[in-house]
């Protein structure tokens, strides 16, 4: 969720950043413009000021004025065009020159400067050039017409060279990106503290809704910073997991006291049922069948109540060596699976995992004993003990008759029990009682096909400490 919810926060600062940054380095240049435009519109008006008290020049003459006055503006504008390097004149109405720094800046026949003649010939001066921008127009021209009885009589033009002025404007932009770019970074480091405010109690319930997912129903969400809402949040999920909590152990332990209870009128009706039966003609069919449905009766509810108690303990986790544990537990049912013709092979390595060996050597009993269950005489039945970087895993394979694509996705719920094999012995509880003791300790099983016949159950085991 941080992935996509910080690109949107970044996206919008940025948005918001150009927003103001963009207005503001434009605004900067028409400022720094506006100072020089202000500027050659002072010098512009002095000069024009000067070239008022020159004398008109001699009728039908096209050389400048002679007198103390016209060479007065002549030196004024030599000085300023080799202080400033800036072109300026004075021209007449007819464009011939009044006084000119340097002497060979005519008027050009268009262009700008021809443009701003014209338009202080209308008695206007230059009050808004087109705007300079750094990477464009070297320069910047400044117009104001020489004014003598209310008539425009000349015009004073200025040339300037705007390198200054756009580095000026390229220096005052690079202040403004650099201050976009220290507010960018500490904007993403404002967004980065608030999603993480923001999402810290999710994070928190999300490892809390796993845990208890995967059996650990203790968790609970930690009292976290974070919105008042999602606080809120929390404290409904803690009191949520503690009601899911209740109402499991009321029904494990209606399970387990049931089953418990059930125990004594049973056995009371066994002893009856045997009672009867030294009354009976030896080999009565009804008696027999009676004696089986009772037995088979003890054992689920024997299996119930291993089945509550493993989903009630918590798993005694230790690091084990799965080797060693698993080839005891292939020793210990090879005398059955002699009695069976089957034969019980054990590939056991060791390795090590973390574990209660309590519970995975109940697990791998249910599971060997199902494998040798359905396995045909003569067949053999495996046990692989292997393990990688993450996880430990106990493969058991055998011979029989396994399961369809159907029944596969079935294997280890409560009492079911496949439709061929409903007249071996067994309560359907057995796997799903391993798969509760597996669970509580960070590990799971899992079945498949195993070729050419037969079934595969992988029990798997991780190698380090669950939530560390």
């Amino acid at each position: 969720m941080r992935t996509r919810l910080l690109p949107l926060l970044i996206v919008l600062m940025a948005a918001i950043l150009l927003a103001l940054g963009v207005p503001l380095a434009v605004s900067l240049a028409a400022a720094q413009q506006q100072n020089v435009v202000v500027d050659r519109i002072d010098d512009t008006a002095r000069f024009a000021s000067l070239a008022q008290f020159v004398a008109d020049r001699p009728e039908g003459s096209r050389v400048g004025p002679t007198e103390q006055r016209g060479e007065t503006l002549l030196q004024e504008l030599e000085t300023y065009q080799e202080l400033y390097g800036i072109n300026a004149g004075v021209f007449y109405r007819d464009e011939d020159v009044m006084a000119n720094a340097p002497l060979n800046w005519y008027l050009p026949a268009d262009g700008e400067v021809r443009g701003a003649f014209d338009e202080a010939l209308q008695s206007r001066r230059s009050h808004d050039p087109e705007q300079v921008w750094p990477w464009q127009r070297d320069r910047l021209v400044v117009a104001s017409p020489v004014i003598r009885d209310g008539d425009v009589v000349a015009v004073v033009v200025t040339d300037s060279p705007t390198g200054q002025m756009r580095s000026r404007i390229l220096h005052g932009w690079l202040v403004i990106g650099a201050g976009e770019v220290a507010a960018m970074l500490l904007a993403l480091g404002a967004a980065l503290r608030l999603t993480g405010w923001v999402l810290r109690p999710v994070r928190v319930l999300d490892a809390t809704t796993h845990d208890i997912a995967t059996g650990r129903l203790k968790s609970r969400v930690a009292a976290a910073g974070g919105p008042p809402e999602l606080r809120r949040l929390a404290r409904s999920f803690n009191e949520m997991a503690d009601n899911v909590e209740d109402v499991l152990e009321q029904q494990r332990a209606f399970v387990a006291d049931a089953s418990h209870q059930l125990r004594n009128p049973l056995s009371a009706l066994l002893l009856r049922i045997e009672l009867l039966a030294l009354e009976l003609p030896e080999g009565n069919e009804e008696i027999t069948a009676v004696r089986t449905e009772g037995k088979r009766l003890a054992q689920v509810l024997d299996d119930l109540l291993d089945l509550a108690l493993a989903e009630h303990a918590e798993a005694d986790l230790r690091l084990t060596d799965i080797g060693e544990l698993t080839a005891e537990r292939v020793a210990s049912w090879a005398p059955y699976a002699d009695d069976k013709g089957v034969r019980l092979v054990g590939i056991c390595p060791a390795t090590t995992a973390w574990a209660d060996p309590v519970a995975l050597s109940s697990a791998l009993d249910a599971v060997i004993d199902n494998a040798l269950k359905f396995t045909p005489e003569g067949e053999s039945v495996e046990v692989v003990v292997a393990s990688n970087g993450e996880v430990s895993t106990i493969v058991v394979t055998d011979r029989g008759p396994g399961l369809s694509d159907e029944d596969l996705t079935r294997v280890g719920d409560r009492f079911w029990r496949s439709a061929g094999h409903q007249n071996i012995k067994g309560s359907g509880l057995g796997l799903s009682i391993s798969r509760a003791l597996l669970s509580a300790g960070g590990g799971s099983i899992a079945y498949a096909h195993h070729e050419p016949h037969g079934l595969k159950v992988t029990v798997t085991v991780p190698r380090t400490m669950p939530g560390a």
